[in-house]
């Protein structure tokens, strides 16, 4: 929204005037205005529209004229129109009877000039302008002697004006007393933070992770730069690769994380369990790790599945050794199936003595079926079954794998 200021020194120049001008045709009274933004800059040099009207008795009484105009504003963002001589809305600028008042002026301006009248102010006529019912002198009957001194009419132009108001320029550069502006520079900052002591190397320690590397020692000498890897960079592994003590049989989508089959059957007549001791629920279908671990506990006797797993550490297998096998979930050993191919492949191209190819028979999981039965794949038919847990029923071949 912009503001208007009137300005009242104007108008009461421009009233005295017009009463001294009333038998002239047709009659008018000047009227000046500067025009403001709502941040209160100068409008300049901009055409805004305007209606003025004249109001009978109160600031919201009859409007007894209208009028309208389409003023400039000058490089101050000052207005001058001339009330009597704009275009005429409704009523008679010289029909009105100033001795019935009183009169209020009502300005509505829109800064866009149009007729979007967003602005409006009303005031009351000051008796200054009640100096155009001067005109009912037509009626006396005689002459009268002038003895004032003769008056040189104002041409209305605001630059004639003697101490004149001076008006801003709206430049900043301008405004007196301005404030400091900031340099955005942190050295010209006042009460700047207190920096500490310079690193010395005793602060808490970082450490490389994965992804990510470390350089330097954390002194001020040698800081600490930490740069991080992509993982596209770092190594990735595949189905039927010899790795990691055996042959991988499963990846997940980043290409570093999966299972491992071992190279050879860590048995090939194992039982599961016993009834006896069947006080937990190995039944994981996908985490044979966690499996093994209950099965282990439940069961601590050497010649059964998962404790064969659960110690053996490929020793028998030139790659590394490691401890961390376990008997596979009955979804862990399906996706072995799926990578049937592949796995046999790699087992069968190693030159290593010691390896064997998984049989076409029958493998324990470590996933139990209730209370007395576990599952086992049938590598013959490509199909899960459920044998008794009992250690003396069933004997079967075992497997072990372990995630990287």
């Amino acid at each position: 929204m912009k503001k208007l200021i009137t300005m009242s020194v104007a108008l009461v120049l421009a009233t005295l005037f017009t009463g001294t001008i009333w038998a002239q045709s047709p009659q008018k009274m000047s009227y000046q205005a500067v025009i403001r933004s709502a941040n209160n800059y100068l409008v300049e040099n901009t055409v805004v529209g305007m209606k003025i009207s004249i109001l009978q008795g109160t600031a919201n009484g009859t409007a007894v004229y209208s009028e309208t105009h389409i003023p400039t504003t000058n490089s101050n963002g000052l207005v001058s129109i001339e009330i009597g001589g704009g275009t005429v809305v409704s009523g008679n600028y010289s029909n009105i009877n100033w001795a019935n008042g009183p009169y209020f002026i009502k300005t509505e301006t829109d800064p866009a000039g149009g007729t979007n009248y967003t602005i409006t102010g009303t005031s009351q006529f000051l008796s200054v302008p009640y100096s155009l019912h001067a005109k009912t002198a037509d009626a006396i009957i005689g002459g009268i002697t002038e003895t004032d001194p003769v008056f040189t009419a104002w041409d209305k132009d605001y630059a004639d004006l003697t101490n004149k108001p001076t008006l801003f320029s709206g430049s900043y550069a301008d405004l007196t007393n301005k404030p400091t502006l900031f340099s955005g520079s942190y050295a010209d900052l006042t009460n700047k933070p207190t920096i500490p002591e310079a690193a010395n190397g005793s602060e808490t320690k970082i450490t490389a992770g994965t992804n990510v590397t470390i350089t330097g020692s954390g002194t001020t000498a040698s800081p600490y730069i930490v740069n991080a890897t992509s993982s596209s960079s770092a190594t990735t592994h595949y189905i039927g690769e010899l790795y990691g003590g055996g042959v991988v049989f499963w990846v997940d989508q980043t290409g570093q994380h999966g299972l491992i089959v071992s190279m050879v059957d860590i048995s090939t007549s194992a039982g599961w369990g016993s009834y006896s001791n069947y006080s937990y629920a190995a039944k994981s279908d996908w985490d044979g790790n966690s499996n093994t671990t209950e099965i282990i506990s439940a069961f601590p006797y050497t010649n059964t599945a998962a404790k064969m797993c659960g110690d053996y550490t490929n020793d028998d297998y030139g790659t590394g050794t490691y401890s961390d096998w376990y008997l596979p979930s009955r979804a862990e050993i399906i996706d072995l199936w799926n990578s049937f191919r592949l796995v046999q492949k790699a087992i069968e191209s190693d030159t290593n003595a010691s390896t064997t190819i998984i049989k076409r028979e029958a493998y324990w999981t470590s996933t139990s079926d209730g209370y007395s039965d576990a599952y086992f794949f049938n590598f013959k038919k490509g199909l899960l079954d459920t044998y008794s847990i009992d250690y003396y029923s069933e004997m079967l071949n075992v497997r072990a794998v372990r995630a990287f």
